[in-house]
């Protein structure tokens, strides 16, 4: 037996026709570039979000970027985010000039620790005579935290939302995996990810919960002023052709063929991810008993499994057996950021973050997607609860 980590094939099967429908009415209008896609697509994600604007872009890291810059972070700020995530994380935070700093992870979620989150601004940071939050030995603003919905999960939204309202910081959420996660506030509404802080990001790469056919991503927010800012960013800094307000504006328009591809996969994503935690069931069920760490889900949030991670020890002996057996499988992620070479500037050398350093020898991510089946998913936990076996 032969199982992919996703199987986008089996996906796209399922709404083939609508599809390429919809690729032939792009071909006959041949209006690949904003026009009635975007706006509908738009409209329906902000829908599904519980958002008032949605504003697509061409990635997920375009998002990230142009809602840290629309919220005013810069040259001189700082962004608080966790070394676990991948790099475009961080990659938003260094390309509109600001500083990334980090706090680990909670070991049983992989997401921010508020504690840790804290305990840095209690540490590091002192109000200046203005009343801005800086860092004591650099000086420079401590804008922003960036929590990361890590493998479908939201972070502790109510924690880093009530120290953000203390310190007074943005926050922008990394949601590029959590598509239709939902996190139940403090007053018990329950809300989608993406949906508490300024502003929330998506990316919509092939092998997210909804993704594209190619690159595409988009930013949801409640506030009018940062939704009209990104417009304008994303399309060269223009409110009309020729007519530019910004100098900083970007090329980071998503095309019409994409808008038009999600907006028939939105229709789906409700069921998908409820497929997706039958399925986190049925691994839970079968590998119950097992030495592995299996995802949890704290009370108070509904994780939509964009991966299934599990914690294994001598993971890449496990890995191995597995692809032996025609079972494949993916490192999300095998080298903290801090320990990355693009960031070796920052002076962070192993130990700096403790847990995420361990979740990195340690996590390997099943097949997972809404179209995997209870045999095949009992195919795999037969052959790692062997693989386990052998260590």
């Amino acid at each position: 037996m032969n199982i992919p980590l996703v199987d986008l094939r089996a996906q796209h099967d399922e709404l083939r026709p609508s599809i390429e429908a919809a690729l032939r009415v792009a071909l006959d209008e041949s209006t690949f570039i904003g026009g009635p896609s975007i706006t509908s697509f738009e409209q329906a994600f902000a829908h599904f979000c519980g958002a008032k604007h949605a504003v697509a872009v061409a990635s997920g890291t375009d998002a990230l970027e142009l809602a840290l810059r629309a919220a005013g972070v810069g040259p001189g700020d700082v962004v608080i985010t966790v070394p676990n995530t991948f790099i475009a994380t961080v990659e938003a935070v260094v390309q509109v000039g600001a500083t990334p700093r980090f706090v680990d992870i909670d070991p049983t979620t992989f997401n921010m620790d508020p504690e840790k989150l804290r305990a840095y601004v209690v540490d590091h940071c002192t109000w200046d005579l203005s009343g801005t939050l800086r860092e004591r030995f650099t000086g420079l603003r401590i804008a922003a935290v960036m929590p990361v919905h890590l493998y479908g999960l939201p972070a502790e939204m109510n924690a880093i939302l009530s120290l953000a309202g203390e310190f007074g910081l943005e926050v922008i959420e990394d949601a590029c995996q959590a598509h239709g996660a939902e996190h139940r506030l403090a007053d018990g509404r329950w809300v989608k990810a993406g949906t508490l802080g300024r502003a929330g990001c998506f990316s919509f790469y092939p092998g997210k919960n909804l993704g594209a056919l190619g690159e595409a991503g988009a930013l949801v927010t409640a506030d009018d002023d940062l939704a009209g800012r990104v417009r304008c960013l994303r399309d060269h800094g223009q409110i009309e052709r020729y007519v530019h307000l910004s100098p900083d504006g970007v090329n980071a328009r998503m095309d019409a063929i994409q808008a038009a591809v999600l907006e028939i996969k939105l229709t789906r994503l409700a069921d998908w991810n409820a497929r997706r935690r039958e399925v986190a069931a049925w691994y839970a069920e079968e590998l119950a008993g097992t030495e592995l760490r299996l995802p949890r889900e704290p009370e108070g949030t509904r994780h939509v499994f964009h991966l299934y991670v599990v914690r294994v020890p001598r993971r890449d002996a496990v890995r191995h057996d597995l692809a032996q057996y025609g079972i494949s499988t993916g490192l999300h992620y095998p080298i903290p950021l801090h320990l990355q070479p693009a960031f070796a500037h920052l002076e962070l050398g192993p130990g700096s973050f403790p847990e995420a350093e361990r979740a990195a020898t340690e996590v390997l991510s099943l097949p997972m997607y809404p179209h995997l089946t209870r045999h095949q998913v009992a195919y795999i936990s037969d052959r790692l609860r062997k693989a386990l076996s052998r260590l």
